[in-house]
C-alpha cells in the first residue's frame, strides 16, 4: 500500500519522528478514524514512513484495507539530534521531508509531526514560504485557565521579535482561537510586566502602539500582567517567542508539580486517602481540564501550508488531538483568513 487516498484534501501525518515511535502513531490514526461522521467527516489521512514498517501495524491495527488510510514510502527519518538545515540537504527522502513536499504540491491540506522542532520550522519555512505580508512564523499552544483556555503565541518559533512581528502574532492566534476554541471575537492581551501605559520595554511599548492602531482587525484588550492570563481576561496572549517559550514550559512543570505533590499528599496516610475516593469526580475533571493532550499539536502559523507540532513525546491521544486540530483548520479555511487580515493590518505600518 504505497498510494495517497482520497485526493489532495489529505492530513499528511510524520509517522517516524516521535519519542513513542510509529506504534503510537498509527494507533492515534485508529482512534481518528473510529470517530463518528459529523457535518465534515475526518480528513483521509496518509501516512508517511517506512512502508516495512508501517504494514504490519496497520494489519495489526484492522487499518490495512481502510480506503481512508494510506502509507507514502519513506526510507529516512530526520531524528532529534540532527542538524535542521544539514538535514533537509542529506535526508531528502525522510518522512518529515516527504510529508512537508507533499504539503508543497498540494497533494496534503496539512501536516502533522511529532518530529525535530527546529527541523520542521525550518523546512517549513523554506519550502513553503510565508504568507504575503508576514516575515515571520509563530508557534501557537492552548493552555488551560479560568473557565476555559487561550492562546499562546509565540512559544517558541521567533526568539527575537519585532513589534510588526507581534502585531502579526496577535492575528495569527485570534484566527487560531476562532477555529480551536470557538470564539467568535477573541480578546487580545499583550504580555508585559505592567498594564500602565508605558510599562515594559521597547518592544512591548511599541507593539501596544501598533495593536490599539489595529482595531479594525482585532479585539485588544491591552497590556496583560502574568497572572491575567490565567484569569478570564483574555484569549489570546502575544509575546515574544523567548518569553513564550518560558511561560509555557513552566505552565507544563508546574502542572507536574502539583499533580505529583497533591497525589503524594493525599496518600500520606489513611484518612486523606479515604477522602480522596470521595472526590475522585472532583479530580478527574481536574485531569481532563489540564490535560496537555487535549489541545497537542502546537500549529506553525505564518506559513503557506498548516503545519503542526505535536510534543516529541506525544501519546496516541495526544497524536489523534492533532490530527483533530488539522482537520479543524482545514475546514475553517484558515489560512485564506489570515491573509486578509494581515494585510488589512499592514495598510496602517
Amino acid at each position: 500500500m504505497t498510494h495517497s487516498p482520497g485526493g489532495p484534501r489529505h492530513i499528511a501525518v510524520d509517522a517516524m519522528g516521535g519519542d513513542l515511535g510509529p506504534s503510537e502513531v498509527v494507533a492515534a490514526v485508529k482512534l481518528a478514524m473510529a470517530e463518528p461522521a459529523g457535518a465534515a467527516p475526518l480528513n483521509p489521512i496518509t501516512l508517511v514512513g517506512d512502508e516495512t514498517v508501517l504494514h504490519p501495524l496497520l494489519v495489526h491495527a484492522g487499518l490495512a484495507r481502510n480506503d481512508r488510510v494510506g502509507v507514502l514510502h519513506a526510507s529516512e527519518v530526520i531524528t532529534m539530534d540532527d542538524k535542521p538545515l544539514v538535514a533537509w540537504k542529506r535526508k531528502r527522502d525522510s518522512s518529515m521531508v516527504r510529508a512537508i513536499e507533499q504539503l508543497k504540491t498540494g497533494q496534503a491540506a496539512a501536516v502533522v509531526s511529532c518530529g525535530n522542532t527546529g527541523a520542521l520550522m525550518a523546512g517549513g519555512t523554506l519550502r513553503l514560504r510565508m504568507i504575503e505580508g508576514v516575515d515571520r512564523a509563530a508557534l501557537a499552544a492552548v493552555i488551560p485557565r479560568e473557565g476555559g483556555h487561550f492562546i499562546l503565541i509565540d512559544v517558541g518559533a521567533n526568539p527575537e521579535a519585532t513589534a510588526e512581528h507581534l502585531l502579526h502574532n496577535a492575528i495569527l492566534g485570534s484566527h487560531y482561537a476562532r477555529v480551536v476554541l470557538g470564539v467568535a471575537r477573541p480578546r487580545v492581551g499583550l504580555l508585559t510586566i505592567g498594564t500602565e501605559e508605558g510599562k515594559g520595554n521597547a518592544l512591548t511599548t511599541a507593539a501596544h502602539g501598533l495593536l490599539k492602531r489595529a482595531h479594525h482587525v482585532l479585539h485588544y484588550v491591552g497590556p496583560t500582567e502574568g497572572f491575567q492570563v490565567f484569569t478570564d481576561h483574555c484569549d489570546v496572549a502575544v509575546c515574544d517567542g523567548f518569553t513564550g517559550n518560558l511561560l509555557l514550559k513552566s505552565w507544563e512543570s508546574l502542572a507536574h508539580f502539583f499533580k505529583g505533590t497533591l497525589k503524594r499528599e493525599l496518600k500520606a496516610n489513611p484518612l486523606r486517602f479515604a477522602g480522596s475516593v470521595l472526590s475522585l469526580g472532583a479530580f478527574d475533571a481536574l485531569k481532563r481540564r489540564i490535560n496537555p493532550d487535549r489541545y497537542s499539536g502546537a500549529p506553525l502559523l505564518g506559513l503557506r501550508g498548516n503545519v503542526l507540532k505535536a510534543h516529541g513525546s506525544s501519546n496516541r491521544h495526544a497524536i489523534h488531538a492533532a490530527i483533530r486540530s488539522a482537520h479543524e483548520i482545514i475546514h475553517a479555511d484558515m489560512l485564506r483568513h489570515i491573509g486578509a487580515d494581515i494585510a488589512r493590518a499592514n495598510a496602517i505600518l
